[in-house]
C-alpha cells in the first residue's frame, strides 16, 4: 500500500523508559523509510487534547509514543547524537499515532503526528 512511496529516511529513537532521574534512555537509534511532511496539522494527543503537530509522518512500521523522529540518516548524526535524540536539532517527539489497514487488512499506513 505505502511500502513503495516512503521515499525518505528518518533516524527513529523508541521504547523511551524512565531513567530514575527524571530523564529517558531510548533503544538504539535505527533508520526506517518514511514520508515527511513538513506541516502543522491539528490533531487529539494521548492526553485527549486538541494539538498542533509541527509534522506529519506516514511510516511501514508502528512507532513508541514518546519517541523520537529526525528527518535524516544516521551518518548525519555524531555519535553523542545518536545516542541521544533530545541533542538533534530538528528530532521532534511522537506526540500521536494512527494506523489504518488497507482493505485486505495485510498491510496498514502508520500516521505519525510529531
Amino acid at each position: 500500500m505505502v511500502a513503495g512511496k516512503l521515499k525518505q529516511t528518518a533516524v527513529y529513537w523508541g521504547n523511551p523508559q524512565s531513567n530514575g532521574i527524571g530523564g529517558r534512555t531510548f533503544d538504539e537509534a535505527v533508520e526506517i523509510d518514511v514520508r515527511w511532511e513538513q506541516k502543522q496539522e491539528l490533531f487529539i494527543d494521548a492526553a485527549g487534547q486538541e494539538t498542533r503537530s509541527n509534522a506529519v509522518v506516514y511510516a511501514d512500521q508502528d512507532v513508541d509514543m514518546g519517541g523520537y523522529l529526525f528527518l535524516g540518516k544516521l551518518i548525519d548524526l555524531s555519535s553523542a547524537e545518536e545516542g541521544d535524540p533530545l541533542a538533534v536539532d530538528g528530532a521532534y517527539e511522537v506526540r500521536g499515532f494512527g494506523s489504518t489497514p488497507n482493505l485486505k487488512a495485510d498491510q496498514s499506513l502508520r500516521k505519525i503526528w510529531l
